[in-house]
């Protein structure tokens, strides 16, 4: 029994290897060449992004190997009767899926680790490269397309010459009464200050019009400074329920929800004064409408925050639902091809799983489904997969 164990086991784990290997590469070739379009990054900061994306390339490489491997391994066994011949020793067809559950179960337990690591670490890492070199990205895409937007800001120029930019325009929206505002000068440098966070944009002999028809007129070195998250593609990302470390969110989830009873207690008193007033004006007023909207944001951040929990635990579990959908699946199919087998198994996981998953994911975070709904891709995975496992028992 144990040797049957150790080859099963062994059958696993040399493909498993091989498959986890190309498909981690494979998927970090994607994130490295989509990070390097999107921000247009050059070669040091794209080697620099590398460690950060290995645990983010993981994330799907796992998941996906386990599904691979096991309809693989187990569509090869069924073909070759070998799980006939185990039958007709009067041994469970099960004892030779255990390998495959207790692989699938730890590597659940490290995805779950992993996914964790992706989020904070990961994905904090790749921001952190791309906004310390915000500095080169945009001296690449003014040389390259002569222009460069992100968020409330934009800057145009009409060429480059070595850090010179030439006949340069950046335009600030700002969502106050301010409007927007231009600045034009004849030529501009940018430094960058990793330490303070901050870009400085000289401008000279420049004219800044401040969007209320005003214009001034700068002969003058201007100098205007701005913040690395305010002029990067990526913003500032890190206070986000889902870039949050999962030992960080209860205490945000309590610190949210402080701020939601403080504003709802604000927002009953300033109700009751306008009642008894009998002054209902304010009520539908521009200030009430933003207060209430600032509330509905709390909410939001609050349903997101219950609900990252569950999907990272969720995600991570499903490297042991694949192993039980996976390797029962290809049992029953009987297809030694490699492609097909996995085809077979991956369609219940693409027509039911992932539909589900996005499905309670989306409505959870808008409050519409408790946060533990996100199980149901798990649970509907393990009830097929159970179902699988009685017939191969059976038959």
């Amino acid at each position: 029994m144990k040797a049957l164990t150790r080859y099963v086991t062994w059958e696993l784990l040399k493909v498993f290897f091989l498959v986890l290997t190309a498909l981690t590469l494979l998927i970090m070739l994607a994130l490295v060449v989509q990070e390097a379009m999107r921000q247009g990054l050059g070669l040091g900061p794209i080697v620099r992004l590398a460690p950060y994306l290995l645990p983010m390339s993981l994330q799907f490489s796992v998941p996906g190997a386990t599904l691979l491997v096991v309809s693989s391994v187990y569509g090869r066994m069924s073909v070759a009767n070998e799980i006939v011949a185990v039958k007709s020793l009067g041994i469970s067809p099960l004892k030779m899926v255990a390998p495959a559950l207790w692989i699938g179960a730890l590597l659940s337990v490290g995805c779950v680790w992993l996914n964790d690591i992706a989020v904070s670490w990961g994905r904090a890492g790749v921001r952190h490269v791309v906004v310390e070199s915000v500095e080169e990205i945009i001296y690449r895409m003014l040389q390259t397309q002569g222009s460069y937007t992100s968020g409330a800001m934009s800057m145009n120029v009409r060429s480059v010459q070595g850090r010179s930019l030439v006949m340069p325009t950046l335009t600030v929206r700002s969502k106050g009464e301010q409007g927007t505002i231009t600045i034009s000068a004849a030529r501009a440098e940018l430094e960058a200050d990793k330490d303070a966070g901050e870009l400085t944009i000289r401008f000279y002999d420049s004219v800044v019009d401040a969007g209320d028809g005003r214009q001034i007129i700068w002969p003058d070195v201007y100098e205007h400074t701005v913040k690395f998250d305010d002029f990067s593609k990526r913003g500032n990302e890190s206070l986000t329920p889902s870039n949050l470390p999962l030992e960080e969110i209860p205490a945000d989830i309590a610190e949210t929800q402080d701020k939601l009873v403080a504003m709802h207690e604000q927002q009953a008193a300033a109700a009751a004064e306008r009642l008894l007033s009998g002054d209902f004006g304010p009520l539908a007023g521009d200030s009430w409408k933003s207060f209430s909207g600032a509330v509905s944001s709390q909410q939001r951040r609050l349903n997101r925050l219950r609900t990252e929990p569950h999907r990272r635990l969720a995600n991570g579990l499903t490297c042991l639902c694949f192993a039980l959908v996976g390797s029962t699946m290809a049992i029953r199919r009987k297809n030694g091809e490699f492609l097909t087998s996995f085809f077979y198994c991956f369609l219940p996981v693409l027509i039911v799983y992932y539909p589900l998953l996005a499905l309670a994911v989306d409505r959870a975070k808008s409050g519409a489904f408790p946060p533990q709904a996100v199980w149901l891709g798990n649970i509907a995975l393990v009830v097929w997969g159970v179902w699988l496992a009685r017939r191969v028992l059976r038959y």
